[in-house]
């Protein structure tokens, strides 16, 4: 019997007889499906085929887990969970800030770093701050360096004197304020070091509007236990507006 150039599939001889053209017909038949399907072994949405070892037949890589990256392992396409540089949303949608206080809880211990992002911050009461604080601590375990914007240098040395990082907003805003602010806190669920982070904010000048009010400091807190939670609080009255959104740094 002849065969295919590329798949040995077996085809009648020129010299064969027409009664054995059904035969031959279903013996093609079944070689170009069992071919097909090693071509095509995926059997569920999202599935991916890659070329195998054996000649003709591809294997079937299944879809990975939201967040993963398609990477190579011991040479075959394989799904992981990227290693630096992602970020992922813990808090879904952000959480709005509201009333006095507002909380973000049950963060889990399985990244490098945190990144806090407020957005459009303001408070009901002009010249109140935004404090931050971990832990549902706000005993003095705190400091940042600089202390106010207006400083260019610092102590090297300072006492633990404050209850939260506190981002200052302009004294005297009501109605034209809006803030920006970024927190990165550092391995952050480690349990043997103090906590060390970075703090970079803008907000309007009330007082010339066309300028723009910048502050950065470094943070700190003097305890060892993992940060599981951050709370943000005005310095006196409520939240007028505001969103807050925790990533995970992997």
């Amino acid at each position: 019997m002849a065969t295919t150039t590329n798949y040995g599939w077996t085809t009648p001889d020129d010299t064969a007889l027409v009664k054995d053209g059904a035969a031959a017909i279903r013996t093609l038949g079944s070689s170009v499906d069992t071919t097909t399907k090693n071509l095509n072994p995926s059997t569920t949405l999202g599935d991916i085929e890659y070329r195998s070892s054996t000649a003709n037949t591809n294997t079937r890589l299944g879809i990975g887990t939201t967040g993963q990256i398609l990477t190579v392992a011991a040479g075959v396409p394989s799904w992981a969970t990227a290693s630096a540089g992602g970020m992922t949303l813990i808090n879904s949608g952000g959480t709005t800030l509201t009333g006095a206080s507002v909380a973000i809880t049950g963060i889990p211990a399985t990244y490098k770093d945190l990144r806090l992002v407020v957005r459009n911050f303001k408070p009901v009461t002009g010249s109140d701050h935004l404090s931050v604080y971990v832990n549902n601590d706000t005993n003095s375990r705190y400091n940042r360096w600089p202390v106010s914007d207006a400083s260019t240098n610092g102590n090297t040395s300072q006492s633990w004197a404050e209850s939260s990082w506190a981002y200052v907003s302009p004294a005297g805003e009501t109605t034209l304020f809006q803030g920006t602010a970024i927190f990165n806190i550092f391995d952050y669920a480690n349990t043997s070091t103090w906590k060390l982070g970075q703090m970079y904010a803008i907000n309007n000048n009330v007082g010339t509007p066309a300028n723009v009010n910048f502050m950065q400091q470094l943070i700190y807190y003097n305890q060892v236990t993992a940060i599981s939670s951050i709370y943000l609080k005005t310095t006196g009255g409520d939240f007028s507006s505001g969103t807050a959104f925790l990533y995970g740094v992997s």
